[in-house]
């Protein structure tokens, strides 16, 4: 026993060395030579790169190569306890007892070292995978939200779906289901090696039909499996493609089930719950269709594993049995026999019983690469040219069209000086929204050149989006909400008429359900007073108010703000009294500048 210990130890060090050096020149031809390799090495290379002066970046590479090591150890532990229940049997037919004890209490150290080697395994591999997916969701979220590539996505060719599905769920599932298949790879095709030999010493003659197979046991085993693999794997292809379906219906059946939710008022107020029942119905049971076809599928799948598995249990003791009877082997031999078939079966059906796993795998890979192919193509959109920065807002040959290339402003040439106030009007669908989203940056059906000041530019919206979080953060918005003093917050929202809500500042609600449309227009102007931008874009952001209120909300700005550029969008007759000079849109393209008489005196 003390020499297997030994020889155990050299066969560990042997084998960790051929399996990390094996594993790194796979690794090397699957990400050359196939599509999975390439994405799974875009999304987790730089993750395992180490680079040079950065002793951090070697920490994922040795807790790897330290799950490795593991893994290795683990299979030879199972190999010791194979040969240790070969004696402990065979003790049992020799009716040798001192044999039987001595085999018990090696087993009982040995089983305590695999309990303790497996708990150390599962931490180690856990915090891998922890740290893995903390590092990828990091990657992937900063991917996704640099260059406004969240929302520009949508203008794309081929926009995709559910980014939120594939950056919480698909990166959980890379992360775990990656060191799952990999290692669980590793310790199949080490578990093989290993248990064939055994089987190879255990294998003996066998004949049949008047022919005699050389160590039949190795020879079925191999034959039996691979068959069966190919057969299953042939069942399962399906499975991949169901499985990426099955992704985007659930995601798509639960974004609109959140759409109703969000805009539950609205639907109330129509009296809409008939359409939306029907088109959620519809919906539910396009993932319905999906969910039986899987079913089915795997009703084959699972089936065809499951009779392959039961042939597995009885086949071994089938072979050996004839050599058994005529005392060509032990008991033990016999057992140990039948263990290590099912080890090599095991390992063998590696690929045919993780399939579905794989399958599901895939799928994940084609998400996320997806969602990273969609933001740089997003990124690539059209923006308006920007040259330096300016003391106010400069647009020079600007044109703005539809996607579909219609013209919705020509040539717009446009100065807005500090403290300048200007209005854009024009009739409904001639464009104003769509130009203040250009002058933003985020409408890519654009020429042209815009240039803004180098302060912060803020864009007020009709409907303000308030973060969740707190009210202060909602209000300090996208500044942290530690940068302004208490009294100041507190102060803005008295002068937006909001001081009732000074006492909640701290409580953490779905803000923008919670408040009124007018509320939020309030704070939205309240978030202007505090940050203080160089330029601000008002979208109808009074148009839940009364004449009144806007009238004091424009001239807070005004007075609080001197200088302050100022481009509105608005359908009242009475902003005007508000603004210095007008932009109105004409329709096809056309335009035409000029000042508002008595503008700019509230």
């Amino acid at each position: 026993m003390v020499e297997e210990l030994t020889s155990g130890l050299l066969w560990v060090v042997g084998a960790f060395v051929l399996c990390a050096v094996g594993a790194f020149l796979l690794g090397l031809l699957l990400c050359r030579r196939t599509k999975f390799g390439r994405q799974f090495w875009r999304l987790a290379g730089p993750f395992f790169k180490p680079r040079r002066g950065d002793r951090a970046s070697w920490k994922p590479l040795l807790v790897a190569l330290l799950v490795l090591a593991l893994t290795v150890i683990g299979v030879r532990v199972d190999v010791i306890i194979s040969n240790n229940n070969n004696r402990l049997f065979t003790s049992l037919q020799e009716l040798d007892s001192g044999a039987f004890w001595r085999a018990i209490v090696f087993f009982c150290v040995v089983a305590s070292v695999s309990v303790v080697l497996t708990l150390v395994a599962y931490l180690v591999g856990q915090l891998q995978v922890i740290r893995w997916r903390q590092w990828t969701n990091a990657q992937v979220l900063t991917d996704w939200l640099s260059g406004t590539a969240y929302h520009r996505a949508r203008f794309i060719d081929d926009p995709i779906d559910n980014p939120e599905q594939r950056i919480q769920a698909d990166v959980d599932s890379f992360t775990d289901t990656s060191q799952t298949l990999v290692f669980g790879l590793i310790s199949s095709m080490l578990g093989l090696v290993s248990f064939s030999i055994i089987l190879w010493n255990l294998s003996g003659p066998l004949t049949l039909f008047g022919i005699t197979f050389p160590k039949a046991l190795i020879v079925v085993a191999y034959v039996f499996i691979l068959v069966s693999t190919v057969i299953v794997i042939r069942i399962g292809r399906p499975l991949i493609r169901l499985s990426f379906l099955a992704e985007r219906l659930n995601a798509s059946y639960r974004y609109s089930l959140i759409r109703v939710r969000e805009n539950s008022e609205a639907i109330a107020l129509y009296g809409g719950e008939g359409i939306e029942e029907r088109g959620l119905m519809n919906r539910f049971s396009a993932v319905i269709a999906n969910v039986w076809a899987i079913v089915f599928r795997n009703l084959k799948f699972n089936g065809t594993n499951l009779v392959i598995s039961q042939i597995a249990v009885i086949l071994p003791y089938m072979i050996q049995a004839p050599r058994f009877f005529t005392r060509q082997i032990t008991l033990g031999q016999f057992t140990q026999s039948a263990d290590a078939f099912s080890q090599v079966a095991g390992s063998l059906s590696f690929f045919r019983s993780a399939y579905d796993t794989f399958a599901a795998y895939r799928a994940t890979l084609d998400r996320l690469t997806g969602l990273l192919d969609a933001d740089a193509q997003a990124r690539m959109l059209p923006v308006p040219l920007r040259s330096r920065p300016t003391a106010g807002l400069e647009v020079e040959g600007l044109d703005v069209f539809r996607p579909t290339g219609e013209p919705l402003v020509n040539r717009l040439d446009l100065t807005v000086e500090p403290g300048e106030w200007l209005l854009v009007r024009g009739r409904s669908g001639s464009g104003k929204t769509t130009l203040l989203r250009s002058l933003a940056g985020l409408w890519p059906y654009v020429r042209g050149v815009v240039s803004r000041p180098q302060g912060q530019v803020i864009f007020c919206a009709q409907q303000p989006y308030l973060p969740l979080g707190t009210l202060r953060s909602a209000i300090t918005y996208p500044a942290p909400d530690e940068v302004f003093p208490d009294a100041a917050v507190r102060q803005v929202l008295e002068d937006v008429q909001l001081g009732h809500l000074g006492h909640q500042l701290d409580e953490t609600k779905d803000w923008m359900t919670t408040l009124s449309p007018g509320e939020r227009q309030r704070l939205a102007f309240g978030r202007v007073l505090l940050l203080q931008p160089s330029l601000v874009f008002f979208d109808e952001s009074t148009s839940a108010l009364d004449e009144g209120m806007e009238h004091a909300l424009y001239r807070l700005v005004r007075e609080r703000l001197p200088h302050t550029s100022v481009v509105s969008v608005g359908h009242r007759s009475s902003l005007g009294a508000s603004h210095q000079r007008e932009l109105v849109l004409l329709g096809q393209g056309a335009w035409t500048t000029g000042s508002l008489v008595g503008g700019g005196q509230t």
